[in-house]
């Protein structure tokens, strides 16, 4: 998973380079001013997926594959007529969206010619993200990974094949970026369709899964129940950090390059975090589809440690090699000594966000989703925030970062407070 991870973010970066460098800045801007409305709907399909997911590990574990398909089935219906909806919806009211997007005027044609096709491809790539993860729900991280390698291959490949006319492919211009990635993600769902028959697999889209191919609401119902919530974090996550943006803004651009390069590293050093919490999760909705609840203690110190040896062996590596790895992005050296001290500020507490994740992923396991929710929230928007505010009023920049070891420590503090206090005194039972 962390590898998938690394993947999903290095295609998304290379990409944005062959637009940025063989196109320019327009086009780039184009590209980008489609992110707010991707981010909704893949925030929504990962919900989707981390419910099923979740649904799917208990059944696997009480060795129910006739319940694994069933809830399949419905989860990738619901994901299909989620991206036929987009796509009729968005490939008529394109331009009206990315209007109300506030995309500026000389960019508006560019970015119509990307985000239309993306639009009305809108069905396959949410299938596709969605099939990945319920295929981590039976415990195979390893056929999502040889999808997303495939995919990346072929999306890197035809972006800059489209924009330069090689092989003879038309030049699509900023289109070029949409097309491959159509072309990158349709290719992965038919390896993923043809290799998971070809193995037998519990996921593979043979005759019952098809059957299952319906709103069936009893599942459904579960699903959103599970997922819902989860989306509506990614979301508030994804507009805190906007939040966090503008105040850096109002720093200058150099403030602005550095926040740019420390979210870099930072990316990298929380991917195996949340990687750990994710299968730490799976792990115990299996267990306790089993009828192995006893189990959830040891898979929770397990993910623990882990994560101090994973995300705390990277923090560390962060510290020593700050200035190298800020030198990669910047090369003004006033403006890398200040994306250094900024690293150095929050680094650490990217440990202690792993460990609060890793908590909220075990009772997830469980069905118990709505708390650790809103414990999350509660720690980004209206503690992060507003931390970050009146620091930046107090210190300047600095305060900023110093945020982040604030609402990540207060995230671990109720987490924690909530596995001891309350979730582990529960009786834990099976959702399905």
């Amino acid at each position: 998973m962390i590898l998938a991870n690394l993947l999903q973010s290095l295609s998304g970066t290379v990409n944005n380079i062959f637009v940025g460098q063989l196109l320019g800045t327009q086009a780039l801007a184009a590209v980008a001013g489609m992110f707010p409305i991707l981010f909704f709907f893949i925030a929504l399909i990962i919900g989707i997926g981390a419910g099923a997911s979740v649904l799917i590990g208990q059944a696997w574990g009480a060795r129910e594959p006739a319940k694994v398909k069933s809830i399949a089935g419905a989860a990738l219906c619901l994901s299909l007529l989620i991206g036929l909806g987009v796509a009729l919806f968005g490939g008529l009211y394109t331009e009206p969206m990315l209007k109300a997007l506030g995309t500026p005027a000389d960019v508006l044609p560019l970015a119509l010619g990307y985000a239309r096709p993306v639009m009305l491809a809108m069905p396959a790539l949410l299938v596709f993200i969605l099939y990945t993860q319920l295929l981590r729900g039976v415990g195979d991280t390893v056929t999502p990974l040889y999808a997303l390698l495939l995919s990346t291959a072929v999306s890197c490949l035809l972006t800059p094949a489209f924009i330069l006319g090689w092989l003879g492919l038309p030049r699509l211009g900023v289109a070029s970026a949409a097309v491959a990635a159509i072309f990158s993600f349709v290719t992965a769902l038919a390896f993923l369709v043809a290799y998971l028959r070809w193995r037998g697999h519990p996921l593979a889209p043979d005759a019952r899964l098809l059957r299952a191919l319906r709103p069936d609401w009893h599942w459904l119902k579960l699903v959103l129940r599970i997922g819902l919530p989860t989306s509506v974090q990614m979301i508030v996550i994804a507009l805190s950090e906007v939040a966090v943006l503008s105040l850096v803004n109002g720093f200058g651009s150099d403030a602005t390059a550095a926040y740019g390069a420390v979210n870099q590293v930072v990316n990298y050093v929380q991917f195996p975090a949340l990687s750990i919490a994710i299968t730490a999760s799976i792990l115990g909705a299996q267990a306790i589809g089993a009828g192995k609840s006893d189990r959830l203690a040891a898979i929770t110190q397990t993910g623990l440690v882990l994560n101090l040896l994973i995300t705390g062996g990277l923090v560390l590596l962060g510290y020593l090699a700050s200035r190298p790895l800020m030198q990669m992005f910047i090369t003004d050296e006033r403006v890398v000594g200040m994306a250094q001290n900024l690293l150095h500020i929050m680094l650490w507490s990217c440990l202690v966000f792993g460990f609060a994740a890793l908590l909220g992923g075990v009772m997830r396991s469980s069905g118990a989703v709505l708390v650790p929710t809103a414990i999350a929230i509660v720690s980004i928007a209206f503690i992060q925030v507003p931390a970050a505010w009146l620091l930046s009023q107090r210190v300047g920049i600095d305060g900023v970062w110093m945020a982040y070891p604030i609402a990540f420590s207060a995230m671990l503090l109720m987490q924690g407070a909530y596995y001891g206090l309350v979730w582990r005194k529960r009786k834990i039972k099976r959702l399905v």
